[in-house]
């Protein structure tokens, strides 16, 4: 038995020259990747002793476009806002259109309090924080020494 050491440099691609390198030159393009990626907005996730904390970068929005729900464990943040303008003002017609959507999911742990969720937007981030239950509440004393 012999082994074979693969050369994996792109740029000495042996088996296809050339074939992966349009492919990758098609899927870099900008016009092509600015289209291809998701919409979908980024999310800090943290926690403090009382609660979980969300925060979704989603400028541009209004707090109306939002819908916030919870079932089964799951907290879903999902958007969906479309946007017309019509000129017929003048001796043509121009329409644009935008349609902006996505949906998050975040599944929420057993400790937390999903009936005690609040949500803020402001400057382009909306907050969310979920309460945790009382009994999942980090509970620290002081311990006496005898």
């Amino acid at each position: 038995m012999s082994l074979v050491k693969w050369n994996s440099d792109k740029s000495n691609n042996a088996l296809m020259p050339g074939f992966t390198d349009i492919f990758e030159n098609f899927f870099n393009d900008a016009f092509v990747a600015d289209r291809m990626t998701s919409r979908v907005p980024a999310v800090n996730i943290s926690e403090t002793p009382e609660a979980y904390h969300i925060e979704l970068a989603a400028p541009g929005l209004r707090k109306q476009d939002f819908k916030i729900s919870t079932e089964r464990n799951m907290l879903t943040v999902s958007v969906e806002q479309r946007a017309e303008n019509n000129e017929t003002h003048k001796k043509y017609n121009k329409r644009e259109f935008s349609y902006t959507s996505f949906v998050r999911s975040f599944t929420l742990p057993k400790t937390a309090d999903d009936s005690r969720i609040e949500a803020v937007y402001n400057d382009g981030v909306l907050q969310i924080d979920v309460a945790k239950k009382e009994e999942a509440k980090a509970v620290s004393r002081q311990i006496d020494i005898k």
